[in-house]
């Protein structure tokens, strides 16, 4: 089992993990194949109402390769294009849980994005707008969207977290001195999850509020692995899961307090 993105299910029950053969999704303590097109999915993204994806299409499929931005509302068993196949693969995407706004890194010019960049749509695809994005000076390596307000979005970078209230047009470093992998904002809206690697993989909850207090997450043993992806139960807040570089997968009940492996080096573990 590849890892291309970690989420949950709108109704908290089924953990889906997309990789280059479909959806692995993980339910009640079994794993077991998402219905629909085996498609190799990047760039996967949930929001309240609808899956959101880029990647390459299943063969024998017929449909046009890279697929640029595409949308599930039926739990990933049928997928509309939204524009740009043919033209582009975001493996960097993020989407705002509640407003649908969709961010992107996008690295080639193509026919709606006239040079690389980081862009925004509200429009599911039909218009997008560029960021200007100053404050960002290295890699980034991810990308999240605050749940509820769509100009809020998080850049993790080789050099730190940064933030931006403007749409991604600004951006301010809110934790320096650390390689930010991957990030998650809390669906309460007031907290974010920090992956980090500085010696060794770090966890982390940061308050968003003035004076924002950072506190660490117990990890599982990574063994030189790190945290890639980090999803959040939308029906029971204090579930959590994380996907590492190396093909692992753990889960949560607790808020990080304790955690149970799923996976282990791409090998499924369940009942």
């Amino acid at each position: 089992m590849h890892v291309h993105g970690l989420a949950y299910s709108a109704d908290g029950k089924q953990l889906l993990i997309p990789s280059h053969h479909g959806i692995a999704v993980y339910s009640d303590g079994q794993w077991s194949k998402m219905a629909g097109p085996e498609h190799d999915y990047m760039g996967f993204s949930a929001t309240r109402t609808a899956f959101y994806s880029s990647g390459h299409p299943a063969a024998g499929s017929n449909l046009v390769n890279p697929f640029g931005l595409i949308k599930s509302i039926d739990a990933g068993k049928t997928w509309r294009q939204l524009g740009l196949e043919g033209e582009s693969d975001f493996h960097t995407l993020a989407t705002s849980y509640e407003t649908h706004a969709i961010y992107v890194l996008n690295y080639r010019p193509n026919t709606r994005m006239p040079q690389p960049g980081l862009y925004v749509t509200q429009t599911d695809g039909m218009t997008w707008t560029q960021a200007v994005a100053t404050g960002l000076k290295t890699k980034v390596n991810a990308l999240a969207v605050h749940p509820s307000n769509a100009s809020i979005v998080a850049a993790g970078t080789a050099d730190g977290l940064y933030l931006s209230h403007d749409a991604g047009n600004h951006f301010e470093l809110l934790v320096a001195d650390t390689q930010v992998l991957a990030q998650w904002f809390d669906l309460d809206g007031e907290h974010l999850w920090v992956s980090s690697y500085a010696n060794s993989p770090v966890l982390s909850r940061l308050s968003l509020k003035d004076g924002g207090a950072n506190e660490k997450i117990t990890l599982p043993m990574l063994n030189e692995d790190a945290v890639a992806f980090i999803a959040q139960n939308p029906t029971r807040h204090e579930e959590l899961a994380i996907a590492t570089f190396k093909r692992s997968a753990y889960v949560t009940q607790d808020s990080g307090a304790t955690w149970t492996q799923i996976a282990d080096g791409g090998a499924t573990r369940g009942k």
